[in-house]
């Protein structure tokens, strides 16, 4: 392969240059295997974030990424496999009832997910509450289970795109994360590399989401589905609201118990529209004709859910934890919830210790907040509002400060408006 000076290419994109693929093809492994040091990336990140990429400087550039690790198979399997991924949000549960629904119409979900950071919540953060469930799992493990069982929800391998580890640790501490070919070849580098035929996306905008803006969200979600249509991964994008959090709870175990209350037929009405909207896609997209409500209302769903738990070493029937310390804020007068900050809610959650600051922090399993109605309820005077459970109650006083604000009562009404903005495909 050839061999390229990287301050050229650092000037070339700081210019306005598109790179060419075996630029590309050089920098990306020069970078992984320390060749080229951080801050020169670092430079270059930055020119990308002011100059960005073109597609076929995107597509090299996910390629790649792809190329520096190993790649999964999933081509064994009797059952056709589909994923879906998030880009996160507050309450944002969905992985959990969704993948055993899916499971129980036929599909293998091999739902590869990660931990909180900040006031977004984590997958393995939430099923580490669960007594005994591990987010490890060797291959062979990983495949008997989709073979199974039909879903498991477990930690990547550091082999899936290692260029992705060693770039977005540097982004996020040099001001570079928020480019939307960054993000892209990010999230899509690892999904592709993931070996699932057909993944479905729900991408988030609004006041708790990464992507604020509606049109930028709009634009990661269309750049996301290019780029698994260039690589012959069958694409779908749900662009969905953010504005107020989904469901009742925000925390870890907090939102195991409401995934559980989902698969028992019961739950908040907006996670289950959002689960069963993101099921119906993915059964769509590997040619499946099963309703996934039928699945969630037969219980064949939780039965599933039970399985994948067992499977991971979990006890599905064990008590959740519960926390120590419990602090209540009432309705202070009669009238309709009018506003519910997603943000505001979630950085709550995160002061109580449901969340990270750092990777390497700990988290609270029963840390978390519940509230009792959403945008267009009414509340009466003194009722109870929001609880908030921590284990360490010095944690009140911030995670109230965090809510202030972030949540008004009116005379009404008031309409908490869609939950699925746009499809994208």
């Amino acid at each position: 392969m050839d061999s390229y000076d990287v301050v050229d290419l650092i000037r070339a994109k700081r210019d306005g240059r598109a790179l060419a693929d075996a630029e590309i093809e050089w920098l990306i492994p020069a970078y992984t295997d320390g060749r080229i040091g951080d801050e020169q990336m670092a430079a270059l990140a930055m020119a990308i974030v002011f100059r960005g990429l073109d597609e076929a400087e995107l597509n090299a550039w996910t390629a790649a990424m792809i190329a520096t690790g190993e790649r999964m198979d999933f081509s064994g399997l009797q059952r056709p496999v589909v994923d879906k991924h998030s880009t996160g949000g507050v309450g944002d549960m969905i992985t959990l009832p969704l993948a055993p629904i899916v499971a129980a119409c036929g599909a293998a979900v091999p739902q590869l997910s990660g931990r909180g950071l900040g006031h977004t919540g984590g997958t393995l953060d939430k099923l580490e509450a669960i007594s005994g469930w591990r987010a490890d799992l060797d291959p062979a493990a990983m495949m008997r289970l989709l073979d199974e069982v039909g879903a498991v929800i477990c930690s990547p391998g550091p082999g899936l795109a290692p260029a992705d580890k060693k770039l977005y640790a540097l982004r996020d501490v040099t001001g570079t994360v928020e480019s939307i070919p960054l993000i892209a070849s990010s999230i899509m580098s690892k999904k592709i590399a993931e070996g699932t035929p057909a993944l479905v996306l729900d991408v988030k905008t609004g006041a708790g989401a990464f992507m604020r803006r509606r049109a930028d969200a709009e634009q990661l979600a269309r750049t996301m589905v290019g780029l698994g249509t260039a690589a012959g991964v069958r694409t779908v994008a749900y662009v969905t609201s953010m504005e107020s959090p989904l469901g009742r709870a925000a925390g870890n175990a907090v939102e195991v118990a409401q995934a559980v209350d989902v698969l028992n037929g019961d739950g908040p009405a907006d996670v289950v529209e959002l689960t069963l909207t993101l099921a119906r896609a993915m059964l769509e997209t590997v040619g499946i004709e099963a309703d996934p409500a039928e699945a969630l209302a037969s219980g064949r769903a939780l039965q599933v859910w039970g399985a994948m738990i067992r499977g991971q070493g979990g006890d599905p029937d064990a008590p959740l934890p519960v926390a120590s310390h419990t602090r209540v804020i009432e309705a202070p007068r009669p009238g309709v919830l009018t506003r519910l900050d997603a943000l505001a809610v979630g950085v709550a959650a995160w002061r109580l210790g449901a969340g990270r600051a750092r990777k390497e922090d700990p988290v609270q399993a029963a840390a978390g907040v519940t509230w009792t109605a959403g945008v267009g309820d009414r509340v009466e005077a003194g009722q109870p509002l929001f609880t908030l459970h921590t284990d360490t109650p010095e944690r009140f006083e911030r995670a109230e400060q965090a809510l202030d604000g972030g949540w008004e009562i009116g005379e009404g009404p008031a309409e908490a408006g869609p939950l699925v903005l746009e499809r994208i495909e």
